[in-house]
Order: C-alpha cells, then structure tokens, then sequence
C-alpha cells in the first residue's frame, strides 16, 4: 500500500472519530438544555380601518376585517367546554388537573406543568394552548409523537373533548 493511500486513510478515520464526537456533544447537549420551541402564531384580531378616500359614499364609514372564526361544532375543546385535563392511563391515572388560559407544556423535564416521567416521553413533549376560543394540542419535536384520537399530531391541531391523547405511556382527556 502507498504511502499515500495509508496517509489518505488515517486522515478520513480522523474525521470520521471527529463526527462520532460532535454527533455525541450535541445529543448531550439536546438532553441537557432542551430544544427549542417554536411558537404558534397569536390570532390576528379585528381590526378596524379606514374605507379609501376616493370613494365619496364610504368616506366616513370605517370597515372591520376580521380574522376568520369557526363555530366551535364537533364536540371540538373550546374555553366554555373545557376545565380540566383527567388522565385515563399511565403512572399518574386518576389525576385532574384544572386548566386555565394559560399554556401548558407536557414533558419529563420539572419545568413541565405536566410532568411525565417514563421513558416514551421527551423533556419537552407537546403543548397544550388556547388558540382564540379552540384548544390546541403541539408536539414539541418529541421522538416518540404525540397522539390525539388515534392520528399522530404533525402540526398543532384541535383537540376534541373526550378525545384521547397519547403522550408517551399516558394518556388523557380534555374533560367539561
């Protein structure tokens, strides 16, 4: 073997060690510091604006745009449905927890509001949020996903009450 192709070698070893390396510092560091969260948009609110002025009729009559709303239909979670989160199955089955306006993060890490601790569930799992009137369920790029009714969650989606969640190896429900 040449000289060469033995130097040529060793160099592609020594970045292959030096990839194994940095793939290892950053998982850690994934584990130690979390992920980070993107944010769901806030609802655009109404807003009101003055009609053009070239038009002589409308010139004083100002015109809303607002952002579009569903009737709340289908059993779907909205504010006046829903106040409680009750866990179905899992270590923690039984418990209630009321639910406010407030997001809420479901994950293993202690900053969590609901913490999960089992080995299915990532630090920061999914999240729940208040989304105009409708509740949302996010996943928080978990690895092992997040359920609502039997569908893997991709992109936030409304949560239906009664409808079951699966986050790791417990499940609940958005309950009235």
């Amino acid at each position: 073997m040449s000289e060469l192709t033995l130097l040529l070698l060793r160099i592609g070893f020594l970045l292959l060690m030096w990839f194994f390396v940095f793939a290892l510092v950053y998982s850690l560091r994934a584990d130690l510091f979390g992920v980070k969260v993107r944010r769901m948009p806030e609802p655009a609110p109404a807003v009101a604006t003055p009609a053009k002025a070239g038009s002589p009729s409308d010139a004083t009559v100002p015109v809303m745009k607002a952002s579009p709303s569903k009737p709340s239909a289908g059993g779907l979670a909205t504010t006046a449905a829903v106040s409680r989160i009750v866990i179905t199955s899992g270590p923690k089955t039984g418990l209630e927890l009321p639910l406010g306006s407030e997001p809420l993060t479901i994950g293993r890490s202690s900053e969590s509001g609901l913490v999960i601790r089992d080995d299915y569930t990532s630090s920061h799992h999914a999240r729940l949020v208040l989304w105009g009137q409708q509740w949302m369920i996010q996943d928080l790029d978990s690895t092992n996903g997040t359920w609502h009714d039997g569908v893997r969650v991709a992109a936030p989606v409304p949560i239906k009450v009664g409808a079951p969640i699966k986050v790791g190896a417990t499940t609940f429900e958005l309950r009235k």
